[in-house]
């Protein structure tokens, strides 16, 4: 683990100045010619794309994986693990479906014409999950529930093949446990551009949800506009607020966590008191060096002048994930604006988060947390007004249609108008 101490500047300086170095080992990313190769090759581009950058040593049969080896995976799970998954596919939906709209919302307005919105699911949406060398079932949960749960009528599942050219069988379970519809072989920024844009084999979708890696990440921002998407999320980050009585051990074992994901996310560890923010980074370097699994992820410390600052500086660096290792954890909470998530408390480490307290571990990175928030329904799900204009309505409204209409130099939308009065 890279270590480095940041002095106290202030909230939006300190932020930028760890966000720069964090950045400095970054690969340089442009997936340009991946989206020319996509859209003009199809399936052989897909194919092609997949030998050259997924972890697979063979080319898969096929783009689209057989029912029937989803049905296989789904009879072998292992009954514990299917009894984690249902647990947290069911508290995932219960979040998700709690954040539902309820329907139509009438509004009567004083001149007699009525504005009615309702929600409607998007036709189809493509779920990424991260894969290759390891496999990420909750990625697949935490982007499929909140789909399904929004009602979307079509779901396709796209995540990189491994070793072998296949797709994990656990994988495939899960993705049968949330009802998937289709899924594909296929990884990294072309299978955000074959989601988006479709090839002889995908079907075009209208959402693209999921996180990933940098190029995923790119591609996701190079599709926005064609496609809807839920966020830029990137490699995961960690922002960790540590009081005076926190156990350097527990938190440690969180900062650790995180860094499995990779080299690339930034931990950042806060401490009122020097003596915590020691301890910390001892207890880390330590349970890292331990640890085969843990990444060499850049670990950022700051020593704050109260708690205040800490949270000043939570807000400017917009963290993907927050905990809050203090014992007015609630209260602090409160205060937090751009955080993905906030884990409150001595017990909330945001391992419970990544797989089944029931939030979703989908969250916006480097920064995105300042526009956006967590995957959830909403993303799979857009509104719709109708507007009904009575006779008596028309005559009150028509002429402040005609005068402003013609004051924008559009002389005929007022016209438009005022012949139904």
């Amino acid at each position: 683990m890279r270590v480095r101490r940041f002095e106290w500047i202030e909230a939006e300086g300190t932020a930028a100045a760890i966000r720069r170095w964090t950045a400095e080992k970054a690969p340089a990313v442009d997936v340009a010619s991946i989206e020319r190769e996509v859209r003009e090759g199809g399936d052989a581009a897909l194919l092609r794309l997949t030998e050259r950058f997924d972890a697979t040593e063979r080319s898969p049969q096929a783009l689209r994986v057989d029912p029937g080896a989803i049905a296989d995976a789904l009879a072998s799970l292992d009954p514990s693990i299917r009894e984690s998954l249902d647990l947290a596919i069911a508290n995932v939906r219960a979040v998700a479906e709690a954040q539902l709209d309820g329907g139509h919302r009438q509004v009567d307005l004083p001149q007699g014409q009525t504005v009615t919105l309702r929600s409607v699911p998007a036709g189809a949406a493509g779920i990424y999950a991260p894969g290759g060398r390891a496999s990420y079932p909750s990625s697949v949960l935490m982007g499929a529930v909140p789909a399904r749960a929004a009602g979307v009528e079509r779901l396709a599942l796209a995540t990189p093949p491994g070793p072998g050219g296949s797709i994990s069988p656990l994988v495939l379970a899960t993705a049968a446990l949330c009802e998937v519809d289709e899924i594909y072989a296929i990884g990294g920024a072309q299978a955000i551009f074959a989601l988006a844009y479709g090839t002889e084999t995908i079907a075009p979708v209208d959402v693209v949800a999921g996180p990933g890696n940098a190029w995923v990440r790119e591609a996701k921002r190079a599709v926005s506009g064609t496609v809807g998407i839920d966020s830029l999320a990137g490699p995961s980050e960690l922002m960790l607020i540590a009081g005076h009585d926190v156990d350097a051990e527990w938190a440690a074992l969180d900062l650790c966590a995180q860094a499995e994901h990779g080299g690339d996310g930034p931990l950042l560890a806060v401490a009122v008191e020097e003596a915590v923010l020691e301890a910390l980074a001892t207890a880390t370097e330590r349970a890292a060096a331990e640890r085969r699994s843990v990444g060499e992820a850049p670990l950022a410390l700051v020593q704050v002048p109260d708690l205040s600052d800490a949270i000043d500086l939570a807000n400017a660096f917009a963290p993907e994930h927050l905990e809050l290792l203090e014992e007015d954890a609630a209260l602090l909470a409160d205060r937090v604006t751009t955080a993905g998530c906030v884990f409150a408390g001595r017990y909330s480490a945001t391992a419970f988060g990544d797989y089944v307290a029931g939030s979703n571990h989908v969250l916006p990175t480097g920064g995105a947390g300042r526009f956006s928030g967590p995957l959830g329904p909403g993303v799979f799900r857009r509104s719709i007004a109708t507007v009904e204009v009575s006779a008596g309505a028309a005559a009150k409204l028509a002429p402040h249609v005609e005068a402003l209409a013609r004051a924008e130099g559009f002389p005929v939308h007022g016209e438009s108008a005022m012949i139904r009065r």
